[in-house]
């Protein structure tokens, strides 16, 4: 569920296969907070939330989303409005001169307008990459909204808490992702495995069970494309997942609207506990708090859960430049199993497997500062689900003291043999001829 992302304004055409950009922070970690959706401070701001909409079914429509406060807060003190310069703009040359604008008028720090032109650019030649007759449109509808919640957070910044709920209105900013993001799948050559499964998790849902999703990481973008590669089958799990989220995603400034549309249970990665020693015990004590959400949410049942059990993305190899998924954390896996052990309703963990690290494939190496160098790309991706594993089944066939490594063994295995269809499959999609006998997946989109 994706980082941040002085360039003169681009008129050519797309000619590289990939593009990369950069948007580096020194700012230091804060805890995660409680929050109010429009909250009070010394500088009052009025949100006014506007975008242009993308359609669903990917065409040339668009419509303006308003939502305007009063123009005097209780006190009698005039409230700041928050700037139309993006909403208002309709050319890329507009777009992007807006940007020169709020930075002298002091309403954007000029680090961050930077970034937001240069992900302007890489966005633009990504979406063109397909060959979308309507990829003009695409791009300044999406980037539009984008530049307008990017500069909306610079105003007002938006503080999570231990467990964020997908923000659906006045603005709703899970279709905002879903719109920003679908230009970029290669839906063609994209699959969904064992789709079956995904109906059988549906009705255990229906039913009061949990279910927890142990699956590899690839993008700062996976929560979406998850979304994207199960809104017109299973629209239900799509919307309704909640993912385990670094705090990188949440407080990265050209990240945090895409977070604010995922439901998200929101922890600080070990990878990452001691980037800057002296917040180590914060770190510690709001991940607490967090699993103490998590305990919450489930004992409620119902609920489906998506956790990266390496504790981080995928990386290629450094000799070969294969992908695979990323050792497991046992500890990691264990916790859930325990979490879903306890909750009092029924539990159920499924091994998943992701590819699509083509699409926003993270560092070669794991960075400390906030805002990473990225590249982009218009790419097709796969989704495929193993049936449920049993801890009973595993510890019973091995000593009590080794049944924890087992179980996380047994999840890895079976999220690497995915992983290895799914490559198979989308690899011959793309060279030869398609070809899925005796590959239990379900037909690329149309």
């Amino acid at each position: 569920m994706s980082s941040t992302l002085p360039l003169p304004f681009f008129g050519g055409t797309c000619t590289k296969a990939a593009f990369s950009f950069s948007l580096r922070s020194s700012s230091p970690l804060v805890p995660f907070q409680r929050l109010h959706l429009f909250r009070s401070t010394s500088r009052t701001t009025t949100r006014i939330r506007s975008s242009l909409f993308h359609s669903l079914k990917a065409k040339a429509t668009a419509e303006l989303v308003q939502d305007k406060e009063s123009g005097v807060v209780a006190t009698g003190k005039p409230v700041v409005e928050h700037s139309r310069t993006f909403v208002e703009a309709r050319s890329e040359q507009e777009l992007l001169s807006g940007l020169r604008k709020e930075v002298d008028a002091g309403r954007l720090p000029p680090n961050v307008a930077a970034g937001m032109e240069e992900v302007y650019q890489n966005y633009r030649n990504a979406v063109f990459q397909s060959g979308d007759a309507a990829a003009v449109g695409v791009v300044l509808s999406n980037m539009t909204v984008a530049f307008d919640h990017w500069l909306l957070d610079v105003e007002d910044p938006f503080v999570f808490e231990p467990y964020h709920k997908a923000l659906r209105e006045p603005f709703d900013y899970y279709m905002f992702g879903q719109n920003y993001i679908r230009p970029l799948i290669d839906f063609r050559n994209s699959y969904v495995g064992n789709l079956s499964l995904f109906y059988e998790i549906e009705e255990k849902l229906k039913q009061g069970h949990n279910v927890v999703l142990i699956s590899n990481h690839q993008t700062e973008a996976d929560p979406i494309i998850i979304s994207l590669l199960l809104e017109k089958t299973n629209p239900h799990i799509a919307e309704n997942m909640i993912f385990v989220a670094g705090d990188r995603v949440i407080t990265d400034p050209l990240c945090k609207p895409f977070s604010m549309g995922r439901n998200l249970l929101c922890v600080y990665s070990k990878k990452h506990m001691y980037d800057i020693p002296e917040l180590a015990e914060m770190k510690r004590k709001a991940n607490t708090r967090s699993l103490k959400e998590m305990a919450l949410l489930l004992r409620g049942g119902s609920k489906i859960v998506w956790i990266a059990a390496s504790g981080g993305r995928d990386r290629p190899d450094p000799f070969t430049e294969e992908w695979y998924p990323a050792l497991f954390d046992s500890s990691s896996v264990d916790n859930m199993r325990r979490l879903i052990e306890h909750s009092g309703t029924p539990g159920h963990v499924y091994p998943l497997a992701l590819l699509c690290y083509d699409i926003m494939p993270p560092p070669r190496q794991v960075e400390k500062e906030i805002g990473e160098k990225r590249i982009i790309t218009f790419h097709g991706a796969g989704l495929s689900i193993a049936p449920q594993i049993s801890f009973p089944e595993i510890a019973a066939a091995c000593e009590e003291s080794e049944a924890k490594d087992a179980y996380s063994q047994a999840l890895y295995k079976s999220v690497s043999e995915q992983y290895n269809v799914l490559k198979s499959a989308i690899h011959r999609k793309q060279g030869l001829e398609a070809s899925t006998a005796g590959v239990s997946l379900s037909q690329p989109w149309n």
